[in-house]
């Protein structure tokens, strides 16, 4: 019971923030635009606290801390985008009630762009987190820089191979600048049997080698291995190679963006050779995966922790960067052309656009339908992948073996 809680604590922890944003990044756009908002909860289910401000918004903490939500005047209809039918029934009981002015207010009746920024901000408010965390802690505590300075290179792998020896220093990676080993070992595990071009420095003279990654046993240094490109080296600094370097605000922002970027480049580069099929589905983690990354974290940060201050720094950056990667997860993933998600309120927009009425019903439900299962059947995917990580089947098989 007690490892259950010391993984779930900072499961919730990382994601309640990351929702909340989210959906005040909804609530910002709405009140930007003059829509009527009737509610904004953080959390779940009965609220422990309410209060309604002037502008009749009831805010709300609720019992259950796994994110939040808010609901715009009106919002009845499950996909978040009605028809006709719809539109004309709650136009017809807005001016019984409130009379013909008081239609501009809601949420279906502002202008097409107007309901696609409201839409949009949700995904834009969980990138602008991951920017503002990763530039807070350049700005404050700098940034650590080292040569990927090569210290082992194994035999009959593709490093050895590409004629890569002890003491090179990885300068570049397929033309980006290398401030550390671990950017290469990113960018190798997504990479099997894809060339990269290194620029490397050997004694002072550069030269340019190509390295194609195989498929082998990679640690993530949390006890846990997958099958992930490699190439076959180990690396080793030597006095000197590492730095902190710190930024001023531009600068700070500018670092932001490019470690956001990086994520969502590197997302977006996992799918689609997923789609492919040239990578395999195994490191989709659902929130069995989360909770458990966010432990084995928390306790990494714990073990390297020599006293109270140094705990509670490392416990505040581990949490803080995991909240930064994981909001722009949730943001791309609000951004797919997927019913019940932002992009596929998005898509329906773009279609009402186009022919000037609403999505008929039938298809909207049709696509709600298919969009919830599609989402579903991704959680169960990425639950299954986490339960076998765990290896909870192979303790369940032990069982009646």
């Amino acid at each position: 019971m007690l490892s259950v809680l010391f993984h779930l604590l900072p499961y919730l922890v990382v994601i309640g923030p990351v929702v909340v944003i989210h959906e005040f990044g909804h609530f910002l756009a709405g009140k930007a635009v003059g829509a009527k908002i009737d509610a904004f909860s953080i959390g779940f289910g009965k609220a422990i606290f309410e209060r309604t401000d002037r502008s009749g918004v009831s805010w709300r903490l609720a019992w259950l801390p796994i994110g939040g939500y808010v609901r715009f005047a009106g919002d009845d209809n499950a996909a978040s985008v009605p028809d006709t039918n719809d539109l004309d029934a709650l136009r017809r009981d807005i001016v019984a009630r409130e009379g013909e002015d008081a239609l501009k207010q809601y949420h279906y009746f502002k202008p097409i762009w107007q309901r696609a920024l409201i839409s949009v901000a949700g995904p834009a408010a969980n990138f602008v987190l991951s920017i503002a965390i990763f530039a807070a802690i350049v700005m404050v505590l700098g940034e650590p820089v080292s040569k990927a300075r090569i210290g082992e290179v194994f035999a009959n792998t593709p490093a050895a191979r590409a004629g890569l020896k002890p003491g090179d220093v990885v300068l570049k990676a397929d033309g980006k600048a290398i401030k550390a080993p671990e950017a290469i070992k990113e960018l190798v595990v997504l990479r099997t049997g894809v060339p990269i071009t290194l620029l490397v420095d050997r004694g002072g003279r550069q030269f340019v080698t190509n390295v194609t990654p195989v498929r082998g046993p990679v640690s993530d240094g949390m006890g846990h291995t997958q099958q992930l490109g490699r190439i076959g080296v180990g690396f080793a600094d030597r006095p000197g190679d590492r730095k902190l370097v710190r930024y001023g605000p531009v600068g700070a922002i500018r670092m932001g963006v490019a470690k956001t970027y990086d994520i969502l480049e590197t997302t977006i580069y996992y799918i689609g050779r997923m789609i492919e099929g040239r990578e395999t589905a195994a490191q989709l983690s659902g929130p069995i995966g989360m909770a458990q990354i966010s432990g084995d974290l928390v306790k990494q940060a714990a073990e390297a922790s020599k006293d109270p201050a140094t705990l509670a720094l490392n416990l505040f950056l581990t949490a803080a960067q995991l909240v930064a990667a994981i909001s722009v997860g949730i943001g791309f993933l609000n951004l797919m052309p997927i019913p019940v998600l932002d992009g596929g309120h998005l898509l329906f927009y773009a279609y009402e656009a186009v022919t000037r009425r609403p999505l008929a019903a039938k298809v909207q439900a049709v696509g709600y339908r298919v969009g919830l299962a599609l989402v579903l059947g991704l959680m169960l995917f990425a639950t299954v992948n986490d339960l076998q990580r765990l290896r909870v089947f192979n303790f369940i098989g032990g069982l009646f073996s």
